[in-house]
């Protein structure tokens, strides 16, 4: 048995027993006991060490470059979880907040994206007052769990902005609720726990993202936040460790898998992405890639009519390599096309010469991700892998 699954069960028992001592005894007062007792501080700690152990999950590179990387994404991942189930955490008072940006990245996150997420509870209705602006795409959805549940985050509902009612001056409200409402709404299920929010650009520096601001809708009137309680510091810690865990975890099982079709790009199964919390719009192509020094990956394809595309390189553990500096993903607006309506993209260690050069950033090998948005097709992108002293036969034909 693999040590990460060891060390989870251990803790899991530890746990078990924990509880068990506690029975007859009140919620409010076994979060209690276990902060004044520092259980839950060690609980914490416990599962962020035990999720170590994914970095050495089977397949994983374990050179110091690579594992170097893997520890700055748990710690990565411990700052987002904090945000989101520490600080922000509470569904009263919903927030919208960026947990995946430029420096947190998860699940082969989009560079193309302005991520938004906050807290809601299916148990209330809840209001977004927004302004479209001309970010490109922009979808809502609701989700429920997280990674560290083990049921990923299946969706509850989906609005995107082409269903919007928007008035001359670019200004929407959507409802969030259970119940079905007139207009502009986003159903959630009782079990809703999470609003996301996507905005995609085609050009990051022309667009502008929408203005969005969310708020619980209350008969009552307004409601302050909720003072912080050992109930709520000890669900936050929990819901953090177990989203290190199960995030790096989820992410590390895909990534081996994808080392069976290294440098192709198959399509990757729309249920699986669903449940991951993907969007239902996009059709993913994940995969992994590797190249010697020498090497270069051509992918080609002819894009059908969609609403957007990109293709993107990631590190082993679906980060997205740093778009602030490197150049490593392109889409439908930014990519140069050919004749023929084709499009030739280039992954190469250095600079080829040719449109469409992808940079590898320093990286040997790692996942890498195409989308297809509202596509009309789902067309395979071929590949193929070849010396780099060869594209020069594809800058005469250029």
């Amino acid at each position: 048995m693999p040590i990460f699954f060891v060390r989870l069960l251990n803790l899991f028992r530890r746990v078990v027993l924990a509880t068990r001592k506690l029975r007859g005894k009140s919620a409010d007062d076994v979060a209690q006991e276990r902060l004044l007792s520092g259980r839950a501080w060690d609980d914490f700690c416990d599962t962020l060490k035990a999720a170590g152990a994914s970095l050495s999950f089977p397949g994983a590179p374990r050179d110091a470059f690579n594992q170097a990387e893997g520890y700055r994404y748990l710690s990565r991942l411990v700052r987002a979880g904090l945000m989101a189930f520490v600080e922000h955490a509470d569904p009263k008072v919903p927030v919208l907040h960026r947990v995946a940006d430029e420096t947190v990245k998860l699940g082969a996150d989009n560079p193309d994206n302005h991520y938004l997420t906050a807290a809601v509870s299916g148990k209330w209705d809840y209001r977004i007052r927004g302004q479209r602006n001309t970010v490109k795409y922009l979808g809502f959805g609701t989700q429920a769990g997280h990674y560290g549940e083990g049921g990923g985050m299946p969706p509850t509902g989906y609005l995107e902005a082409s269903e919007l009612e928007i008035d001359d001056d670019g200004r929407f409200e959507v409802t969030l609720s259970a119940k079905a409402q007139p207009g502009n709404w986003l159903p959630m299920a009782p079990d809703t726990g999470t609003l996301i929010v996507r905005q995609t650009f085609l050009d990051r520096d022309a667009e502008q993202p929408a203005d969005l601001l969310i708020e619980r809708i209350d008969p009552d009137g307004s409601v302050p936040p909720t003072a912080l309680t050992a109930a709520r510091m000890d669900a936050g810690l929990r819901a953090t460790s177990t989203l290190v865990a199960g995030a790096s975890l989820l992410f590390a099982k895909w990534a081996r898998d994808f080392q069976k079709h290294s440098n192709t790009l198959p399509r990757f199964d729309q249920d699986v992405s669903n449940a991951a919390g993907g969007d239902p719009n996009i059709a993913y192509y994940h995969s992994h890639w590797a190249l010697a020094e020498d090497e270069a990956l051509v992918v080609e394809t002819t894009p059908p009519h969609c609403e957007y595309w990109n293709f993107q390189l990631n590190n082993y553990w679906m980060e997205s390599l740093d778009y602030r500096y490197h150049r490593i993903h392109t889409n439908k607006h930014l990519a140069r096309y050919e004749h023929d309506g084709s499009v030739r993209l280039v992954v190469a260690h250095r600079d080829p010469g040719l449109p469409n050069w992808i940079e590898t950033a320093g990286h040997g090998s790692g996942t890498m991700c195409f989308r297809w948005v509202k596509a009309t097709s789902h067309p395979t992108p071929s590949t193929r892998v070849v010396k780099f002293g060869d594209l020069a036969a594809l800058r005469k034909a250029t």
